[in-house]
This record gives structure tokens, sequence and C-alpha cells, in this order.
């Protein structure tokens, strides 16, 4: 009956937060937008653009494969060695530091506190904990090293980085060059055919790639897209001085919002992968001749 139950209890408590979810982003249709400089709320880190200060991470820091999360350790947001983070207090500095819904930011750490066999509600973990290969952690991430060839998620690897920021073929009506979803599609496209050829123990499972097509949405919607911002938060882990998420919608980020965003990014994506893997093997089995 065990077994039963956490299957079941999960169903509803997912029932309950796709709900709350849509409610919320029912809410940000007739509430007008926050105002630029406050979507960070006052008294909060980052509030109009002011962040705390930089620091890049010290021998025996803890940190993992999302740059979102290492940023807030860098700044000191969260602890800024990475270590001993209630699942609470990760939901709440995502919350206001990036403005994703509340709904999304118990969603999230809920999924990894399940994932590493925890309490939400009671339990602490270290960022690196978050790197669990093929929990949250997937092969072909833009700006890391499949772990088979890097056990260490906590680093980006710059030529891939560079690679994407390369691509970026956007313009904004001031000219700020800008990474679209296009662009994002066609390098993380690169990056599942190239890891599909090279790594023996590729993987990339519907719910892993649904991941990665999320955290390669970031850029899109908290970031906006804009080059200048994103170049800095995937070299160095930092928020730029005076930054703010791009989404000012009153209860943030949803899900379902998020959603339009990441499945055509994420059917784009797995097109041009098909087309690309032929290619690669291609050029592979030439390359061993």
């Amino acid at each position: 009956m065990t077994s039963l139950i956490t299957p079941i209890a999960q169903f509803f408590e997912n029932a309950v937060v796709f709900t709350w979810d849509a409610l919320l982003e029912l809410g940000n249709l007739v509430v007008p937008k926050i105002k630029e400089g406050h979507v960070v709320p006052e008294g909060r880190h980052g509030f109009q653009g002011k962040w705390p200060e930089y620091k890049r991470p010290e021998e025996g820091d803890s940190r993992c494969c999302c740059p979102a999360l290492n940023a807030l350790a860098n700044h000191g947001i969260l602890p800024r060695d990475g270590r001993n983070i209630s699942f609470k207090e990760l939901t709440d500095v995502v919350r206001t530091t990036y403005n994703f819904a509340p709904s999304f930011c118990y969603f999230v750490p809920k999924y990894a506190a399940n994932m590493l066999h925890k309490d939400y509600n009671k339990d602490r973990f270290d960022l690196e904990e978050i790197s669990m290969h093929n929990g949250i952690e997937h092969d072909a991430s833009l700006t890391r090293l499949d772990h088979v060839f890097d056990k260490d998620q906590g680093k980006p690897h710059m030529p891939y980085v560079q690679g994407l920021l390369d691509s970026a073929s956007g313009k904004d009506k001031a000219g700020n060059v800008l990474l679209t979803g296009t662009d994002i599609a066609g390098f993380c496209a690169k990056r599942r055919a190239e890891s599909t050829v090279s790594n023996p123990s590729f993987s990339l499972a519907l719910i892993h790639r649904m991941f990665s097509s999320s955290n390669n949405c970031t850029l899109l919607t908290i970031f906006g897209g804009r080059y200048d911002e994103i170049k800095v938060f995937l070299t160095e882990e930092r928020l730029l001085d005076g930054w703010e998420s791009r989404v000012r919608k009153v209860n943030g980020l949803t899900i379902a919002a998020f959603n339009t965003v990441v499945i055509p990014v994420e059917i784009r994506t797995a097109s041009k992968t098909k087309a690309l893997v032929g290619e690669y093997k291609a050029n592979a089995e030439q390359n061993r001749a």
C-alpha cells in the first residue's frame, strides 16, 4: 500500500499546484504590471538593482549545474559557501530575485527535495547535490560538459557558453544584441547532436528534454534575451548592477506562461536535433576513416 500512497499523494499535490498556478496567471492578466525598478520588493536583496557584493566561489564552496542558483550564492543571497540551505529558503529567494511565480518557486524545490529523498519542510542541502546526474541535471547542457566527461557540474564550460553567445542573431529597437528562441533552439540542437555522437552513456528522457528547454528559456523570459546581461550571467554567474528580472507580472512567471515559451523552443530543438544527428554521425565516421 505504501508504494501507492506516494504517487497518489504526488498526483493530488501537483493538481493543487497547477490549479494555484492557473489562478495566479489569471491574476496576471487583470492586475497592472510592476513598475520598473520595483520587481524585487523593497527591503530585499536586489531592490532597484542594488545587488550584494559579488564574490567568486572559493575552494570548498558548493556549486551546482544551475547558473541562477550559483549566482545567488556568489552574491550572498544564498549562503556564499552554497551549503546547508533549506528548501523553503530556496523557494523564497528565487521568488524575490527572479520573479518566478510562487507556484513555480514551490514546485521546483519540492521536486528537488523529492529527487534527493529529503523533506521539503525540514531538510537542508548543499548546491552540489542538485547536480545529481539525470535528476534535474542532464546531458547536452548549454553551459556544462556532460557528466561522463566532467563530474563537477558546478562550473561552466566556456567554449559552450561562448558558442551560445556567438549564435545571438537578434536586436531590439535600440540596437541591443539579443538571443532569440531560434538561436537557443539551434545551439541546443547542436549540443544534443554532439552528445548523442560523442557521449557513450548519453541519455535525454522527455522529462530531461523539458528541463533542458526550461532552463534555456529563462534566458528569454527572466533576461529578455539581452546579450550583455546573459554574457555576465553565464560566464561569471553574476547579476549586473542595475539588473532586474524582465518579468514584471505581479504574480511572477507562472508555470503556465513559462510553458508557452518552453514548448515551442523544445519542438524546434527536437526537430533541428534530428537533422543534425545524421550529419554529426557521418562526420564522426569520416574522421575515423
